[in-house]
């Protein structure tokens, strides 16, 4: 979401220095693009796996070279201090090293353990520790948020609007840009959740390192995941809904 955009809505309501993290944590979380949870809405919606394990590995390269300076352009936009080594830091941390003990464990168990194993045990084990991984930042998050949270519900309500007008004006823009291309809506689907979803594990992290635990940007982003969840389900209704469309054009 331009943070222009979102300066309009906060004008007159919020004090300039909470302003500035609010707009910091919207582009935090715009520029970063879904590579995870989009299997989940794929599976839901009936994508093709293929495609959208190609869209997940795109947007990978896209996070690895083109996140920081996304961020940083956006952030000049609005104003705001450009923390180019904290953002480079961020990446390799909650990127890059990931990835690459991802890369080595699935060399390893497919060498010692086989497929099977694979993806049969480790990686259901893993599933579950993930889950938990995010539950325990979201708690650790809300318990320093608190008080916001409670007294300043107009503070959500005004970072909720943006963040909803964004997922749903994406997915908009690609589930009808690929119906007019003809594309079946196995690939439809998938290419307008992809878009429309973002990589908030690493937007709540980069939010903490650059402002810390309890600031603006940090609720921001965890406003952008609570929201997220339910209105990516309402995407997949909609998208399961107007499959006949697609099939009826054939």
């Amino acid at each position: 979401m331009p943070p222009f955009f979102l300066t309009i809505i906060f004008a007159d309501f919020i004090s300039p220095n909470l302003q500035k993290e609010y707009l910091a944590g919207a582009v935090f979380l715009g520029a970063a693009p879904c590579t995870a949870m989009v299997f989940v809405w794929s599976y839901l919606s009936k994508g093709d796996a293929g495609y959208t394990l190609v869209q997940v590995a795109t947007n990978d390269l896209i996070i690895l070279f083109a996140y920081v300076p996304i961020v940083s352009f956006l952030l000049g936009i609005g104003g705001l201090a450009v923390p180019y080594n904290t953002l480079i830091l961020s990446v390799i941390l909650f990127v890059v090293i990931p990835l690459s003990f991802g890369y080595a464990t699935r060399v390893w168990a497919l060498k010692k353990k086989g497929k099977e194993w694979l993806e049969n045990v480790l990686l259901k084990k893993m599933g579950k520790v993930t889950i938990i991984g995010l539950l325990l930042t979201l708690i650790i998050l809300f318990s320093f948020q608190g008080e916001i949270i409670l007294f300043n519900p107009f503070h959500i309500f005004l970072l909720a609007i943006p963040f909803a007008i964004q997922t749903y004006f994406i997915f908009a823009i690609a589930y009808g840009w690929s119906y007019l291309w003809k594309l079946p809506h196995s690939i439809a689907a998938p290419a307008a959740m992809i878009g429309a979803s973002n990589f908030f594990e690493l937007t709540v992290a980069v939010a903490i390192s650059v402002y810390g635990l309890n600031s603006g940007a940090a609720l921001a982003t965890v406003v952008g995941v609570l929201e997220e969840v339910p209105i990516m389900f309402s995407l997949v209704a909609i998208a399961n809904k107007t499959r006949n469309k697609f099939e009826v054009r054939k």
